[in-house]
């Protein structure tokens, strides 16, 4: 118990804190939450109040993992691939993570906590998760391939102390570390209140591989709940004590097998098939009517936070930002024995896109920009752009189909 002197300097500590967020013009924050593989229909099926609390502000939306089926981004539908593809925005075939080894990932494509700590370093982050290799893989942190990237806080790596949390079949352990781990997430950021954090949740993927689905998922989806709840009331604390603006986007990685809801990792349409939930209260058209994809969560933070990304990574991304404007989504590459030809879905009734095309692909080796010509324009209601094919050198090119406010970008594989 806190002696009086103890308890005064708690207080006073206290208010300086709170004083301090007064002082800041409704600063800007955001958290993701990934919650390791849920399937939509099996969300839609079990009553999760917290959930449904926070979408009722924003929108909840099924959604897509897995790159293009069958094309260059086919992404496996594996856990830590799926976080990656968050975390850059870009599918497997430029982040090159391709399972939960994360043997040899391209930090040429950077991690939204990288974009904000090389734009702003005074900006805090913090992860809370249930994988030590959230941190020292994925995001890489201190390695020299990120730029020595050091997050503010952390708090994970439990699975790895079986002392306290011994391994047990029922992986009451992992329940008990995602317990943990949405408690402190809870406390750190009603106290702290970081810029950007990442919270991550194991128990529902360890009891569908066990069970499949069933009433033993529905519940562990119900607990799941439960944990985002408590993170979500020290999130509502500080909107309404401090008058700060949050983002929370809420995801899982991948959805399961049709047979049993047991496995995941290939490409049918319940493996690929994922949700999202957010308060975000400018969501756009392509959330709302569309299947938004997992690459669209990183672009939708970095546009919340007023986060520049400068232009030659910007035009690597694979997704869209899901609030405010945008020009098109879904582009798409086409090749007939003459023609090369680009679509898109138009977002917009008026305005350009211009068209510019690569040879190269020195992003993804060296990381340094590549060159581009500008082909042409074309209406972005077109939803097309038709290119000869003895306009492109070799048989290798990428594409990038601008608009006034977002762009995509396409590859050309060899034949």
């Amino acid at each position: 118990m806190l002696n009086r002197f103890q308890h005064l300097i708690f207080i006073a500590l206290t208010c300086m804190i709170f004083q301090g967020s007064f002082a800041q013009n409704n600063p800007k924050k955001a958290v993701f939450i990934i919650l390791d593989g849920i399937p939509a229909d099996v969300l839609e099926r079990v009553n999760t109040p917290n959930l449904d609390r926070i979408a009722a502000e924003g929108g909840y939306s099924r959604g897509f993992t897995g790159g293009k089926k069958g094309g260059y981004s086919e992404t496996p539908t594996i856990s830590a691939v799926g976080y990656n593809s968050l975390l850059t925005g870009t599918w497997a075939n430029k982040h090159n993570v391709w399972g939960n080894g994360i043997e040899e990932p391209s930090y040429k494509y950077w991690t939204i906590f990288r974009f904000l700590k090389e734009a702003r370093p005074e900006a805090k982050t913090a992860i809370f998760s249930t994988w030590l290799d959230n941190r020292t893989k994925l995001i890489g942190e201190g390695l020299a391939e990120t730029g020595y990237l050091k997050l503010d806080y952390h708090f994970d790596g439990f699975e790895l102390d079986t002392l306290i949390y011994p391994h047990d079949e029922d992986k009451r352990y992992i329940l008990n570390i995602d317990n943990l781990v949405s408690f402190e997430a809870a406390h750190y950021l009603k106290i702290s209140g970081p810029d950007l954090s990442w919270v991550y949740l194991e128990y529902t993927d360890d009891i569908a591989h066990r069970f499949g689905d069933g009433p033993e998922m529905d519940r562990a989806v119900q607990i799941a709940d439960e944990q985002v709840g408590r993170i979500w009331e020290a999130i509502d604390f500080r909107r309404k004590k401090l008058k700060e603006d949050w983002l929370i986007f809420i995801t899982t990685d991948h959805g399961r097998t049709l047979e049993d809801g047991k496995d995941h990792g290939g490409q049918s349409d319940r493996e690929r098939e994922i949700w999202m939930v957010t308060n975000a209260g400018n969501l756009n058209s392509y959330f709302q009517k569309e299947e938004p994809a997992m690459v669209d969560i990183m672009p939708t933070i970095a546009r919340f936070m007023n986060l520049d990304i400068p232009q030659e990574q910007g035009l690597e991304l694979d997704g869209v930002p899901l609030i405010g404007p945008i020009s098109l989504s879904q582009a798409d590459l086409l090749e007939t024995e003459t023609e090369i030809i680009l679509t898109w879905k138009p977002m917009e009734t008026q305005g350009k896109v211009e068209i510019r095309m690569s040879g190269e692909n020195k992003f993804k080796t060296t990381g340094q920009p590549d060159s581009y010509v500008l082909l042409g324009e074309a209406e972005v209601s077109s939803g097309e752009y038709r290119i000869q094919k003895n306009q492109v050198p070799g048989n290798w090119a990428k594409f990038v189909v601008k608009g006034k406010h977002n762009s995509l970008n396409l590859w050309k594989m060899n034949d």
